[in-house]
């Protein structure tokens, strides 16, 4: 399944996100050679202090992670301010309610080959990146906005996704970084799930059968 977690579900998904921390570290710093904070076997950075929210998939029982990536509203501090600020133009503005940030999205190519063996892992980057634009859509986003190095641009456009380079700069590592603002909406939707094949929607929201409130009042009765 492929879930948003919130602050206030740390603890319920502590160990799909344990997996997501070492999964980062295997995937940017093992192998991508990032320059990025690792602390013992995970890979964690001040951002992920900030109560961002993560989208994940992993199994029902939420035991394993097949995928991750943080997700930060641009209003707040972004990677995309901070640090990677050369690589937009000054007359873009990407503050905004709607517009949010993408960051760290890694696969378990490993154990998507084990439980998933007709998913690759190019099919199952591209699956992320659909449950991100159903997640999105879902929650009134309608640009993500993220930084990548150009060969992602390939990746994109076999998903099916719809993104407008805004800038590029040199001096981050050994490629370009390039700036992408990822539209958000039905017709992508649509364009995305014909890509990969899919009618049925990977991303549901999860919505309590019972309210706070409903269960405050019927502990009290």
């Amino acid at each position: 399944m492929f879930v948003i977690i919130q602050a206030h579900e740390y603890q319920k998904y502590a160990a799909v996100l344990d997996q997501m921390f070492r999964l980062r570290k295997k995937v940017f710093a093992d192998t991508l050679g990032w320059d990025v904070p690792v602390i013992g076997p995970y890979e964690r950075d001040s951002y992920d202090s900030l109560a961002p929210a993560y989208l994940v998939w992993c199994n029902d029982n939420r035991t394993r992670l097949y995928g991750g990536m943080r997700l930060m509203p641009t209003t707040g501090p972004t990677l995309l301010y901070d640090v990677f600020r050369e690589t937009f133009p000054d007359a873009a503005d990407l503050i905004a309610p709607g517009i949010w940030e993408g960051t760290r999205m890694c696969i378990d190519e490993e154990a998507i080959a084990r439980d998933f063996p007709g998913i690759d892992a190019g099919r199952a980057f591209s699956m992320m990146l659909l449950a991100l634009c159903e997640c999105a859509l879902d929650h009134g986003i309608h640009t993500m906005i993220s930084n990548y190095e150009p060969y992602l641009k390939r990746v994109y456009k076999r998903a099916g996704a719809e993104v407008d380079e805004l800038g590029r700069a040199d001096g981050y590592g050994k490629y370009p970084v390039c700036c992408g603002a990822f539209e958000v909406s039905d017709r992508v939707l649509r364009k995305m799930r014909a890509a990969l094949g899919l009618t049925l929607p990977l991303y549901v929201r999860h919505v309590p059968a019972r309210s706070v409130v409903t269960q405050f009042l019927e502990m009290a009765a």
